[in-house]
């Protein structure tokens, strides 16, 4: 068993251009901010990107990074819609294939299962199906004839995912209230990059919470980066909520001038002007 620790810089440097990219988390909940902004920093564009969007599809948006977006959402939680996000979609920056949570969370599961598509009800008679003309439905060969929509799998080239504990092998552990699809983002992906508060012994992991909370295995993770207060300013539960009076800051400020102050240098210098602006 190897050690997989690397920073946020080489975990970048193994992406491109072009690629499919998965983000973890929920919202504004448990993002992988600091792998975000290490990839805000590189020159890596024409991302197809699929989450459960927050400011990491907001910022990505709003530096141009994105091609084509799928999503059931890009939400700040307590802000309801995504400012930077919103802004670019109105003008016409990207793709969006927008769907139904349920029919987003069973795409995760077909690809992590290596199936082309898994049959769901959601959908079904909702535009969802007039605003995606490339879905298809299937019809169940049994009995009930029942007409579902076909999923297609949501592969990824690379996972980017932020978890609260970690081993150096890769095992990861949340200790929230809510697991969300981290682990399904990594075994749906061809690689998957997991950030975290800090990183722990193995034999750690299971003193500080049931083993239940292992949610993420070593065989599916290609690297491990420790990243303190790495998903700021989204929570990371139960080390820190999130940050609204910075969100607010992020969510009221033309983006050229947030990313002037704010991401302009490496992680640490984002931590410093942070502390600065609160």
């Amino acid at each position: 068993m190897s050690d997989k620790t690397m920073t946020a810089e080489q975990v970048v440097s193994r992406l491109h251009s072009g690629m499919t990219l998965g983000i973890g988390g929920w919202g504004s909940r448990r993002k992988p901010m600091a792998l975000v902004r290490a990839l805000l920093r590189s020159g890596i564009g024409d991302l197809t990107v699929i989450s459960y969007g927050g400011p990491d599809i907001g910022m990505l948006a709003a530096a141009g990074r994105i091609r084509k977006l799928v999503a059931p959402f890009v939400t700040l939680d307590s802000i309801p819609l995504e400012p930077h996000y919103r802004a670019a979609r109105e003008g016409g920056a990207f793709e969006l294939m927008e769907i139904d949570e349920a029919m987003f969370m069973w795409g995760l599961h077909a690809a992590a299962n290596r199936l082309p598509f898994l049959p769901v009800r959601a959908g079904i008679g909702s535009d969802v199906m007039r605003v995606n003309p490339g879905l298809r439905t299937v019809t169940s060969p049994y009995e009930d004839g029942e007409t579902f929509v076909a999923m297609p799998a949501l592969r990824m080239d690379a996972a980017l995912v932020h978890l609260g504990r970690a081993d150096r092998l890769g095992n990861g552990q949340y200790l929230g209230p809510d697991p969300y699809f981290d682990d399904l983002f990594c075994e749906a992906a061809d690689a998957a990059y997991l950030s975290c508060e800090r990183i722990v012994d193995t034999a750690e992991l299971t003193k500080e919470a049931a083993p239940q909370t292992l949610l993420v295995r070593r065989h599916t993770v290609t690297g491990v980066v420790e990243a303190p207060n790495g998903a700021h300013f989204t929570s990371c539960a139960p080390d820190y909520e999130r940050d609204e009076a910075f969100q607010k800051q992020y969510a009221s400020t033309p983006w050229p001038e947030f990313a002037a102050r704010f991401l302009a240098g490496d992680e640490q210098a984002y931590q410093s002007a942070v502390r600065e602006a609160t």
